[in-house]
């Protein structure tokens, strides 16, 4: 094809000005739209944040926030973008008002001093403005919990308040930073905002279905971009070119292009295949789709994983959770990813497909090396399926340098399962402890068949301070992370009521 076509704004554009691994950014601004700044080129600042039209159920669609610095502009190829230009004339302003209500309100209250990140701001908390969930919430609160898509987040984050009165989600906004004009009169923004007027065109957009995906083929300077119509054609690409580099949110590999300058002669995208979409909850297991986000994976659940809604709101930051997938987080075979380790606990496995077929592996045997797995040549990772029931008993802790939006020190996954006060079985998924993730499975042993009391889970945590083969780096010594594994189970415990095991929504 010669060139990609987007509507941005409300207006279609494209040409040829975008390459295999032009940025989303750097082709908006090219185009003269230069609300989107680059800050950090990592997605943590948010300086680059643009809206996106995503499905959302039957017929509907959902603004959606993401980092324009990470994925290729091609992967947006007949896709809908709304920049903060933008925003003024499509969200109901009137002939003489060109301001959006969330510009509006940053604007009364102070929320912009130099205007460098303002852009982002203004449009990750857009998202969060449209978002239908938000105006059944609003009534909830200043002291509400914390919602998070429609899901709300468990009890220890109860005590944060980030809910404002309006259901406004605090944490909409975790992903962007401000460097000069401070927190508070952005917050005080979000939480004056109201709900949008019926009449409001972004309002009303959400009503109809998301752009198709549409297959893409582009090439230049001897790269090529593909978005393949099918599974099977994908995994064709995939025999012929087994190096080809995957994307779906490219919250890793988007960074891969921007501080390493990595140019992969072939990308594949694979976000929007179906077959990669799944999210079926079965009478034995759930299954989800490799290429849903993890805010996907969050909406659909709605609860059903208790230990996933302890790990989403730690995982990054909302704009990154918008792209980010299971299957990316674990396909990089990272010893840090932060879905692992509660993956692990809940005895997950993964299914990899090939052009020869599909096969299931346990996650507990997938890693096999520092950044290395059981994938063979032409495959990738179709889905992950947790068996069900659940164990009652579950909790995720994640030790890291700042409270969101960081990389953990060390992760941890746990889940423990009871009959008359004695553990039947442990499952502890363990992150940042040795070159993959592992299952602590000699703390395990050492909790099967004992009563769940005081004295059997701290001799469980002295074990547990063992386990691994931790190191020293610039986020923590092998000392402290080995220290804080014992002390993540003597929390686990002290949290947990004697009483017989939960019941565990299905």
């Amino acid at each position: 094809m010669d060139g990609i076509r987007v509507t941005v704004n409300g207006q279609v554009r494209g040409g040829d000005g975008a390459g295999p691994h032009t940025r989303l950014l750097d082709w908006l601004r090219a185009e003269g739209l230069t609300g989107a700044k680059e800050g950090c080129a990592e997605g943590e600042c948010g300086a680059c944040a643009v809206l996106v039209a995503r499905p959302d159920g039957a017929g509907r669609s959902r603004w959606t926030s993401v980092n324009a610095c990470l994925p290729p502009a091609a992967a947006f190829d007949g896709q809908e973008v709304v920049t903060a230009e933008g925003l003024g004339s499509a969200g109901g302003a009137g002939a003489g008002e060109r301001l959006h209500p969330v510009q509006r309100e940053m604007a009364q209250r102070g929320g912009s001093q130099c205007g460098y990140c303002t852009p982002g701001f203004v449009c990750s908390m857009a998202a969060e403005y449209y978002r239908t969930e938000r105006d059944a919430s609003g009534a909830s609160g200043a002291g509400a919990r914390v919602q998070t898509g429609t899901a709300v987040t468990g009890e220890e984050h109860a005590s944060d308040h980030e809910c404002g009165p309006n259901g406004f989600d605090l944490h909409a906004l975790s992903g962007n930073l401000c460097r000069c004009t401070g927190y508070r009169p952005i917050r005080d923004a979000a939480y004056a905002l109201g709900s949008p007027e019926d009449a409001d065109p972004l309002r009303r957009r959400q009503e109809q279905p998301a752009p198709p995906a549409r297959p893409t083929r582009l090439s230049a300077d001897g790269a090529e971009f593909v978005r393949p119509g099918s599974l099977e054609e994908l995994l064709e690409h995939l025999e012929r070119t087994p190096d080809a580099q995957l994307v779906a949110g490219a919250t890793d590999a988007g960074v891969e292009v921007n501080l390493r300058h990595a140019r992969p002669p072939l990308v594949l995208a694979v976000d929007r295949l179906a077959p990669l979409r799944t999210l079926e909850v079965g009478a034995e297991r759930i299954e989800i789709g490799a290429a849903l986000s993890l805010s996907e994976i969050e909406r659909g659940l709605a609860g059903r994983v208790p230990l996933l809604d302890q790990l989403f709101p730690q995982f990054a930051s909302r704009l990154i959770r918008n792209a980010a997938t299971l299957g990316g987080n674990l396909g990089t075979g990272s010893p840090i990813g932060d879905s692992a380790p509660a993956l692990l606990a809940l005895d997950a496995s993964v299914v990899l497909a090939s052009a020869r077929g599909e096969r299931e592996v346990p996650l507990a045997e997938y890693f096999t090396g520092y950044r290395q797995t059981v994938k063979e040549t032409g495959e990738l990772l179709r889905a992950v399926r947790i068996p069900l029931p659940l164990a009652g008993r579950t909790a995720f802790y994640k030790i890291a340098k700042r409270r969101f939006d960081d990389i953990s020190s060390v992760a941890v996954g746990v889940a423990v399962r009871l009959d008359g006060g004695t553990v039947t079985s442990a499952r502890i998924g363990l992150g940042g402890m040795a070159a993959t993730p592992i299952r602590a499975r000699t703390t395990e042993d050492t909790l099967t068949g004992r009563p769940w009391t005081r004295e059997t889970v701290a001799a469980a945590a002295a074990v547990m301070a063992g386990e691994g083969t931790p190191i020293d780096d610039l986020r923590a010594s092998a000392r402290y992370r080995s220290a804080m594994l014992g002390q993540a189970l003597l929390k686990f415990w002290a949290q947990t009521p004697s009483a017989p095991d939960p019941e565990v929504p299905r």
